[in-house]
């Protein structure tokens, strides 16, 4: 059973947005590197690799029957390229998992902004140019 165009979407829009959100929120959040000249890793790698494998673990269980679970433009292409997605729904996919990403990292930034003394440069929020 095939389910319609705008329920996969909607699954692709939150399976990647959830993956952004938990993974990349577990990396900036949790995992600081460095502190006064000290290592502190906080949660770890390991913690941050973990945050990833279970939030897409998780959204595969949760969503995955409906759109397939790609959660990531390379392997929407990649799952196009083996025949197990039609071309023509590719770059709807695609949109919606950058869309998705997109909104999720707009959450984590504007959770972190209020953190007093927040600098998305310093802190490694964004890169330095």
């Amino acid at each position: 059973m095939s389910h319609p165009m705008s329920s996969r979407l909607t699954a692709e829009f939150l399976g990647t947005g959830v993956l952004v959100f938990g993974g990349c929120g577990a990396a900036i959040f949790s995992a600081k590197v460095v502190a006064s000249n000290t290592i502190n890793m906080g949660i770890g790698f390991l913690g941050v690799a973990l945050a990833f494998g279970l939030t897409i673990l998780a959204m595969v269980y949760a969503v995955g029957h409906i759109s397939g679970g790609h959660f990531n433009p390379a392997v929407t292409l990649g799952a196009a390229l083996a025949g197990r997605v039609e071309w023509k729904a590719v770059p709807a996919y695609m949109v919606t998992q950058v869309v998705g990403a997109s909104v999720a990292g707009l959450v984590l930034f504007a959770i972190a902004s209020g953190k007093h003394g927040f600098d998305p440069v310093s802190s490694g929020f964004a890169t330095n140019g």
